[in-house]
């Protein structure tokens, strides 16, 4: 009797996406990263290069009324420059490595909440998830320290001449200081801030896990074991608190969301995202994905900035 033969599914990727399209794979990519996703910053879109951003800062422009106009108080016109960096996607994957695992989500173990209809697509998720995570560190770093970088918003703050105010407490935080300072964070913040709408504390992941500890323990003052079973509200005396995954542990920062700007070109027609299939051009099985990009970040009012460091 004739054995039935099997043959092994071949994936061939045909199709590259660029233009206006591409818009949409960029946009998962940048603003997957919680900060971006959560609009926890000003998004600037739309910069081709650069954009000036003008600060205007007035004092005693009140006088006693008179019949005439007589020019009073002073007028201060200063300005920052957001110009996102230009940063780029290269990679090659071999598509034997991938394909099994979207076979095998197509067929219902899938850990993917909306699962790409075609491996294309599931190529383009892994690979924007990764570029959403290290896009979402930078906003926050120090430094540029590293090709794929730019100096993130604590570069920004704890540069020379930033004007961003320090907190009288510094260091490490644990459980058993992490209310002391946040209070110290708090007393820092400049009263013209202190009970805008949009002020928001940024705390990273080490300082929310001790902010958790901490209140479960006063929970526990009067209460049973139960204090311990599900998250308290993460706010501080009426101030959210943000937790920011790219946020350097240790570092705590008091702003507002309107002065803090995250730049790109999102949604100019600089973006790219191409996915080449090298079948045809070399026989392999490999998949080539590009990207291309723009993102920067800058502060407004550095006085108008209260900062914990580490």
């Amino acid at each position: 009797m004739k054995q039935k033969q099997n043959f092994a599914t071949s994936t061939s990727i045909t199709s590259t996406y660029a233009g206006e399209f591409a818009g949409k794979y960029i946009s998962a990519a940048l603003l997957s990263g919680k900060t971006l996703a959560e609009r926890a910053i000003t998004i600037v879109p739309n910069v081709k290069f650069k954009q000036v951003m003008k600060k205007l800062a007035t004092s005693n422009i009140i006088q006693d009324a008179t019949c005439d106009f007589a020019a009073t108080g002073s007028v201060t016109l200063t300005e920052a420059i957001l110009q996102p960096k230009e940063l780029q996607v290269n990679i090659e994957l071999c598509k034997k490595d991938f394909r099994s695992d979207w076979e095998a989500a197509e067929m219902g173990f899938s850990v993917y909440d909306n699962l790409p209809a075609n491996f294309t697509d599931f190529l383009l998720a892994n690979v924007a998830n990764t570029v959403a995570q290290q896009i979402e560190q930078s906003i926050w770093r120090a430094s540029a320290s590293g090709s794929g970088t730019f100096t993130g918003l604590l570069g920004l703050m704890t540069a020379g001449g930033s004007g961003v105010v320090s907190s009288s407490v510094s260091g490490s935080i644990t459980s058993a200081n992490v209310i002391a300072a946040l209070d110290a964070l708090v007393s820092a913040v400049p009263d013209a801030v202190y009970g805008k709408e949009d002020l928001t504390i940024y705390i990273p992941n080490n300082v929310a896990k001790a902010y958790q500890q901490a209140l479960g323990a006063n929970y526990a003052n009067g209460y049973n074991n139960l204090v311990t079973v599900g998250q308290k509200p993460f706010d501080f005396n009426g101030i959210p608190l943000f937790v920011a995954p790219g946020l350097s542990n240790n570092y705590m920062v008091a702003a507002e969301k309107s002065n803090l700007f995250f730049g790109t070109g999102l949604l100019s027609d600089t973006n790219e995202v191409k996915v080449l299939d090298m079948a045809d051009l070399d026989g392999s099985q490999n998949v080539r994905v590009i990207m291309r990009m723009t993102a920067g970040v800058q502060i407004g009012i550095g006085s108008d900035i209260a900062i914990h460091k580490a």
